[in-house]
C-alpha cells in the first residue's frame, strides 16, 4: 500500500514534532511512505523543503498531486492550519482515495468544521503518540482488508 502523509510546511510548522512520529507509524505497518520528506525537521516553513527550494510552485504542485494520485490512501496532520493540506485533502476526495485527518487535542486549535463534518474523512483526534499510532495502525488496515 501507497500513502501520501501531508502536514503543514508552510502555514507553520507548529507542530513538526508530530510529523515524524506519524511517518514512523506509517512505515510500521508495511505501507510505503511517499512523502516522508515531509515529516523532516529539516523544513522550515519560510524556506521550504530542500529538494524543493529551486523548483517553480507549479513543478511542487504537479510533484506533490502526483503522489496523492499515486497514493493508495492519504493520512494528514491537520493540527496546524493549512491551505494546502486542505487542498489535498479535496483532491484525495475527488479521487476517491480514503482520508485519515489526525488532529492534536492539546493543541488548544480548533478543527475546521469543513474537516470533522465531511463523511469522506476519517477525522481521529489523539493526544499522544500511542494514539496516533493506533488510529493509522486501524486505518491502513481497514483499508487494505477491504
Amino acid at each position: 500500500m501507497k500513502v501520501y502523509f501531508g502536514c503543514s510546511i508552510t502555514g507553520g510548522r507548529d507542530h513538526a514534532h508530530l510529523y515524524q512520529d506519524i511517518a514512523d507509524s506509517i512505515k510500521a505497518t508495511g505501507a510505503n511512505l511517499l512523502s516522508e520528506l515531509f515529516a523532516s525537521t529539516e523544513v522550515d516553513a519560510k524556506k521550504g523543503i530542500g529538494v524543493k527550494k529551486n523548483m517553480s510552485k507549479r513543478d511542487i504542485w504537479e510533484w506533490d498531486l502526483n503522489w496523492i494520485r499515486e497514493a493508495d490512501a492519504v493520512i494528514v496532520e491537520v493540527t496546524q492550519p493549512s491551505l494546502g493540506v486542505g487542498y489535498e485533502i479535496a483532491k484525495a476526495e475527488e479521487w476517491d482515495k480514503p482520508v485519515l485527518a489526525l488532529f492534536y487535542e492539546p493543541s488548544g486549535n480548533r478543527l475546521s468544521s469543513m474537516i470533522e463534518g465531511s463523511d469522506f474523512v476519517e477525522t481521529v483526534y489523539y493526544t499522544n503518540k500511542l494514539e496516533a499510532q493506533q488510529a493509522i495502525h486501524d486505518f491502513i488496515n481497514n483499508q487494505t482488508n477491504s
